[in-house]
């Protein structure tokens, strides 16, 4: 089992060529209005749909890549970095109930990403986590998620 993610983005060519920085592929399948990265790490099947009068930007709160390690996240921060892409790192951050180590990077369409490993979860109390104010991500000065 995989999942399957397909976002809506204004430039499908804009949006491809930052998708292969991040997951370091050509995607499978292309067009001028659709593409779809087959991965295997991280196992995801990816897809964009350019927008057109009846589809608008995809906007969610976050999308986010767990890993194994924090070694992992400062492997993703340098590979990320290495291909032109700002991150914004957070070590120990109480995060979504969790101790996380993260980086933030976004994508040509505004949406955020994570890359975060869980050190330990923290009990769920009845708040709501905070909302982004930073734009990134989560931040030490913002809360979180």
């Amino acid at each position: 089992m995989r999942p399957h993610l397909s976002i809506n983005v204004t430039d499908v060519e804009t949006s491809v060529a930052f998708y292969k920085k991040v997951f370091g592929v050509d995607p499978q399948k292309k067009t001028q209005n659709y593409a779809k990265f087959d991965l295997a790490e991280p196992s995801l099947n990816f897809a964009m749909l350019a927008t057109d009068g009846s589809r608008l930007p995809s906007r969610v709160n976050h999308l986010g890549i767990e890993v194994t390690s924090e070694e992992d996240v400062l492997k993703w921060k340098a590979k990320l970095e290495g291909q032109g892409i700002k991150t914004l790192r957070e070590e120990q951050t109480d995060c979504c109930y969790a101790i996380q180590d993260k980086i933030w990077f976004k994508d040509p369409d505004g949406n955020s990403w994570e890359v975060f490993f869980v050190h330990s979860q923290l009990p769920v109390e009845a708040a709501e986590p905070p909302s982004d104010e930073k734009g990134m991500g989560c931040s030490p000065e913002s809360g979180c998620c």
